[in-house]
C-alpha cells in the first residue's frame, strides 16, 4: 500500500508538535550552582563583653535555586571545624575543644535546607537544619540573591549555641558568652558542572 502523501508529510509536523507540549509541560528546574572561589563564611561572638569575629577557611556549597520556582530550591553547605579562626591561637584551640566545637570527634557541620520563602525584592529565607555535634536544630538563613553569569548568595543566620553544647560547662555562663552566635556568609557560585 502506498501512503498517502498528505498524510505523511503532516507526520513531521505531528511529532515536532507533541515534542513541545512536551516540553511545555514538564516542570520547570532550579538551577544548580556550585561555590566559587572568594566566597566567606564568618561568625561573632562576645568573650566578657569584648566583640570576637572568626571565619572558617573551608567550606564547600551546593545550591538549586531559581526566584521562580522556590519549591524546587535546595541548598547544602559542610564546614569543616577544624578550618576555624579567631587569629588567636588560645581561643582557636578552646574552640577546637571538647567545651566547644569537638572537631576531633566531629569533624563536620552541615546545613541542610529546602524550604525557601520570599521576602520581598531580592531577599529571601531558607528554613533549614544545622547539624553540629551530631544535634541538629532548625536555623533559617536570610539572604539577598544577586542573579547573572556569576550569582552570589549573601546571608545572615542566628545559631544558639547552648542548643548544640557549644560552650558547655563552665563556657555555659551567659555573662561570659551570649548564646546567640551571629553567623554571615557571601557565597560566590557558578554553574554546577
Amino acid at each position: 500500500m502506498i501512503p498517502d502523501r498528505h498524510t505523511s508529510s503532516c507526520r513531521p509536523a505531528l511529532l515536532v508538535g507533541a515534542l513541545l507540549l512536551a516540553m511545555a509541560t514538564r516542570p520547570a528546574l532550579a538551577a544548580d550552582y556550585v561555590q566559587a572561589p572568594g566566597s566567606t563564611l564568618t561568625f561573632a561572638s562576645q568573650f566578657e563583653g569584648e566583640i570576637f569575629t572568626g571565619h572558617f577557611s573551608r567550606f564547600t556549597t551546593t545550591l538549586s535555586f531559581d526566584p521562580q520556582h522556590l519549591d524546587q530550591a535546595r541548598l547544602e553547605v559542610t564546614i569543616p571545624l577544624a578550618s576555624a579562626t579567631t587569629a588567636n591561637p588560645e581561643r582557636d584551640s578552646t574552640l577546637q575543644g571538647s567545651d566547644f566545637f569537638s572537631s576531633a570527634v566531629f569533624p563536620q557541620a552541615r546545613y541542610s535546607a529546602s524550604k525557601f520563602r520570599h521576602l520581598g525584592d531580592n531577599r529571601y529565607a531558607a528554613d533549614g537544619t544545622l547539624t553540629l555535634r551530631n544535634v541538629s536544630h532548625p536555623v533559617t538563613l536570610t539572604f539577598s540573591w544577586t542573579d547573572g553569569a556569576a550569582p552570589v548568595l549573601a546571608g545572615k543566620a542566628t545559631v544558639q549555641r547552648l542548643d548544640f553544647g557549644v560552650g558547655g560547662g563552665d563556657w555555659a555562663d551567659l555573662k561570659m558568652i551570649p548564646n546567640a552566635v551571629a553567623v554571615s556568609t557571601r557565597v560566590n557560585l557558578q554553574a554546577a558542572p
